[in-house]
């Protein structure tokens, strides 16, 4: 049995998951893989289920009834993992924007002391945003930067979607707990762990924007996130969190 798995949530994401699939399953042979998929209908998870003939064991499924939320994709990999001996539980896009190979350096960061590892584009300003265009790179800069403001959370990339936490965060946290869905569940759990004492470190990437698929950002989801940072910080000091 693997102490480590990555969990990737797919809709609609055809184009890159066979590749996505082979490129995670050969960084080592102990490293598991969990694709939560939102009932595509482009047959997401029909490629994921023939692939787990050729990587027994190792490659899993988690099939949803309907798109409802990236938070709650990886709330519902999360216990899933949990209920099995991983203790280091890394979440990924599957859009090669974050690259695989860095997925090392976020469990190490793990096992050599951090309780979450972050895999950050910002720790340096923006260079390391590779074809975003320079709106989206200023609104997700400038987003962390208000969430330290609003929160006082001292993480220079708050909204980053690639992580490795260790098996006692996802536990003491509080999973049934979180509310946001979107873009502000990043932040959400971030908060939490931080509130919670854990130590979170920052790794620097380079994140560069798919060139397959399409982007599931909306407006919806930036609203979520815009107004949920005061809400955290409320709930925060009302001792409600």
């Amino acid at each position: 049995m693997s102490d480590r798995i990555v969990i990737i949530p797919t809709y609609n994401e055809i184009e890159n998951i066979e590749a996505m699939v082979h490129k995670v399953m050969g960084l080592a042979p102990t490293l598991h893989l969990l694709v939560v998929d939102d009932n595509s209908p482009d047959g997401t998870a029909d490629k994921v289920a023939l692939l787990q003939k050729e990587y027994a064991d190792r490659l899993h499924l988690l099939k949803r009834l309907g798109k409802a939320g990236l938070g709650t994709a990886y709330i519902a990999g999360f216990k899933w993992c949990l209920e099995r001996d991983y203790n280091y539980i890394c979440e990924m896009d599957c859009d090669f924007s974050h690259n695989p190979d860095d997925l090392n350096r976020l469990v190490s960061g793990c096992i050599e002391g951090a309780d979450m590892a972050v895999g950050s584009r910002y720790t340096g300003g923006v260079v390391n945003v590779v074809n975003w265009p320079m709106g989206r790179v200023m609104m997700s800069y400038y987003a962390s930067k208000y969430v330290r403001i609003v929160t006082g959370l001292r993480v220079a990339d708050s909204t980053a979607g690639f992580v490795c936490y260790s098996r006692k965060v996802l536990e003491q946290i509080g999973l049934d707990r979180i509310k946001f869905k979107g873009y502000a569940f990043q932040i959400e759990m971030k908060f939490r762990t931080w509130k919670k004492g854990f130590k979170i470190q920052e790794i620097p990437i380079v994140f560069t924007d798919r060139t397959l698929g399409v982007s599931k950002m909306s407006t919806k989801i930036f609203k979520e996130a815009l107004f949920g940072v005061m809400e955290l910080r409320f709930k925060s000091i009302c001792g409600r969190l």
